[in-house]
């Protein structure tokens, strides 16, 4: 059974941080490129972040550039999102996926940021 498992979402301030973590498993992980998404209050889904299946290269939407990271680590078949500097736009449902539509996501972590 393929399992995505959000964690670490929660309630920050504005300009604060926040390390989501994503465990799989029920797949090939370490052959799998993995995304971020996000879906913010009234809104659709929207892709955040991509990482390649060793992890040399991760790619942004415009709007977190500069200021979120992904990474992972394939022994423990988990992929990071470190968000900084977030924005009360930042507010949103974070899902991890396989594919980059989000069809095959996690349940997702909440993450606001309000002060």
């Amino acid at each position: 059974e393929v399992q995505l498992v959000e964690s670490g979402g929660g309630l920050v301030q504005p300009g604060g941080s926040l390390r989501l973590s994503c465990e799989a498993s029920g797949f090939a992980f370490s052959s799998s490129k993995m995304y971020w998404l996000r879906q913010a209050p009234g809104k659709g889904l929207e892709w955040v972040s991509v990482i390649t299946p060793s992890g040399n290269f991760a790619d942004f939407t415009d709007s977190v550039k500069r200021r979120f990271t992904m990474s992972r680590d394939n022994t423990k078949n988990t992929v990071y999102l470190q968000m900084n500097s977030l924005k009360p736009e930042d507010t949103a449902i974070y899902y991890c996926a396989r594919d980059s539509a989000g069809e095959r996501r996690g349940q997702g972590t909440q993450v606001t940021v309000s002060s």
